[in-house]
Parts: C-alpha cells; structure tokens; sequence
C-alpha cells in the first residue's frame, strides 16, 4: 500500500471539514483504510472500504475492529475495476457523498476513455452510487496526464508531497446535476 503522508493528510481533510459529518464514504484501492477510517474519525456516517487484496483487506479488517467501527463499516473484497459500487446488506451507506479513489500510481497512466479505470469512474458518477452533490477524492502523482469522465469535473489542486489533490464539481451522467470532484 502507499498511504497518504499526514502533511498531505491534513490539507486535504481540512478542505472536506463541512462535508464529513453524517457523509457516507467510499474509499476505493482502500488499502489499509487509512482515509476512510480518518473520515469516520471526523464525523462521516459510513464507510465501505473496496480493497482487492487479500493481505491489505485482513490489515483493514484489523483496523476496523480495534477501532470498534464494525457497525460503521464494510470491508469489500473486491476488484473497484470490475465491480457495481453497490454493495449488499448495507442499504443506508449509499449513495455516497465522498468517495477516495486511490488506485496504484501506475494505473493513472492508463486513465484514459474506455479503460478499466475510466469506466469505474463512470460507474461512481451513477445516481445509484453516488448522491447528486457527491464529492470524488482522486490522488495522482503530481505531474500525472491523466483524462476523466465528463460526470466529473476539475475545478482547483492542491499539490502537497509530489501528489496532486484536484478539486472541482461536474455534472451527473444523464442528467445536470453539479458534482464535485477532489484529484488527490
């Protein structure tokens, strides 16, 4: 996993201040869970953790528990490149309001229209996925080129360790509702 430095941490958490409390969080390449335990930490309602590997989603598992944040989570064993987004038995942490997507650095290269990658953005900017006024949380490498789908939209970014956190809003896949954005 590559976790996210707490001088990047906090900048980033401090721009989401007025969106954390009652939000229903996705962090998506959880890894450890290390965003989406923070956000729970400062008020989210929920959070279900996608992670595919195994090592990883035992480590969050561990994470989750000595927290005692069972009955706030779910750790998702599965692959975010192929998956719904929607998972079962947990009907009021979605849509999502914050969603971390922190795929590994080398897949950034490849975010492209009609990649992997790509087409689970498309599938986060669904109304079933997330809420309306949904915030996406995107971290890249500082100096990435990289394209996303038009749901999402790039308005500001915070560049802080050699990672780039971009902020912004955009419009809803078929319709006009605003979405946010936020490239870390």
């Amino acid at each position: 996993t590559r976790p996210i430095t707490d001088r990047a941490k906090e900048p980033l958490f401090e721009s989401l201040r007025s969106r954390l409390p009652g939000a229903r969080v996705a962090d998506v390449f959880a890894g450890t869970g290390t965003l989406g335990l923070e956000a729970l930490s400062r008020g989210a309602h929920s959070c279900v953790f996608i992670e595919q590997d195994r090592e990883a989603i035992e480590l969050l598992e561990r994470n989750v528990a000595a927290l005692e944040a069972r009955t706030q989570c779910l750790c998702w064993r599965t692959d975010a490149l192929r998956c719904s987004f929607r998972p079962r038995g947990v009907p009021d942490f979605v849509p999502f309001d914050l969603i971390f997507f922190d795929p590994p650095y080398r897949l950034i290269e490849t975010l492209r229209p009609s990649t992997p990658l790509y087409r689970s953005l498309e599938r986060l900017g669904r109304s079933t996925v997330s809420a309306a006024d949904a915030m996406l949380c995107l971290r890249t490498p500082a100096a990435s080129d990289f394209a996303v789908p038009d749901v999402w939209q790039r308005e500001r970014t915070l560049t802080v360790s050699g990672m780039a956190m971009h902020l912004g809003g955009g419009s809803r896949e078929c319709d006009t509702v605003p979405r946010r954005l936020l490239f870390r």
